[in-house]
């Protein structure tokens, strides 16, 4: 019988998942809300469907495997709003759902290390909502949920180069800011050893084993293209928009532990030097 994944909200992350699951023999049916991306869609493999205008219970019943990727918004969960009752109807007959939250459901912590079972104080409105995501979503019984915390993910075509060839990298200095990062290769690997050893229940850490200030990334992207680094300047005095700034509201460095212990995963990228490097050797 062939395996078949929703995902919804079809980006990045479940880009890269798919590309792992598909030459296995997955069907993989992705939703966008852009009809424009169908034909890349199509052309990696995906069978693309637009949502929320379209109806997806019936997609539903042939799914053995649900991702969510899709972010809640200020009315709650997108997913949950639409199809909660159908997917609690049928939590007995999935194998395997995956939910894409964010390490920003720890708040601020100094600097200081947080893993799993640290408490949930998100210092920002957007951590807020993942954190009342997650709670619903663990809410329906029965459901095999497995929630992954994703540390800043970058991989090619999302990183620092472009900005420093361009001119636009900025070196924001903030004392004690340190941010975890995952390469978006580590993130599939992740959800598909998950995947392949259910754990219903489970909660992981998708970052690297190098915690950073996000000074250090830019300068080293700087010295890799072998381009001036970029002046340091203060985040007092830094001209950026509020969301940017939110950015630096938490610092936090995260323990993935448990993704080694219990999925056996072997990072290809432990830290954001091995994954720019890589990156620039393919065109980044």
């Amino acid at each position: 019988m062939t395996k078949t994944l929703i995902s919804f909200g079809h980006g990045y992350s479940a880009a890269a998942l798919a590309k792992l699951l598909i030459p296995q023999g997955w069907r993989v049916i992705g939703t966008t809300r852009k009809p424009e991306k169908f034909e890349s869609l199509r052309a990696a493999g995906v069978d693309p469907v637009q949502w929320p205008d379209t109806d997806l219970s019936p997609v539903l019943d042939q799914a053995s495997h649900l991702l969510i990727s899709a972010g809640p918004d200020a009315d709650g969960d997108p997913v949950l709003r639409l199809y909660r009752d159908q997917i609690a109807a049928r939590a007995d007959r999935f194998d395997w759902v995956g939910y894409l939250s964010t390490t920003g459901v720890y708040g601020d912590h100094g600097g200081d290390w947080v893993d799993e079972f640290t408490p949930l104080t998100p210092a920002t409105k957007r951590g807020q909502m993942r954190v009342a995501a997650e709670t619903e979503w663990r809410g329906i019984a029965g459901l095999p949920l497995h929630i992954f915390r994703l540390a800043g993910i970058y991989g090619p075509g999302r990183g620092p180069f472009a900005k420093v060839r361009n001119g636009t990298a900025r070196r924001i200095i903030k004392e004690n800011q340190v941010f975890s990062r995952i390469h978006v290769e580590d993130i599939a690997q992740v959800l598909e050893a998950s995947i392949q050893t259910p754990n219903p229940g489970a909660i992981y850490n998708l970052c690297d084993d190098d915690p950073a200030p996000p000074e250090d990334v830019i300068a080293h992207a700087a010295e890799l293209l072998q381009m001036p680094v970029p002046p340091a300047i203060p985040f007092e005095t830094a001209d950026m928009t509020p969301m940017a700034r939110s950015f630096y509201a938490e610092s936090k460095r995260v323990r993935n532990d448990r993704i080694k212990t219990e999925l056996g995963i072997r990072l290809k990228y432990p830290s954001y030097r091995d994954g720019l490097a890589a990156m620039l050797t393919t065109g980044g």
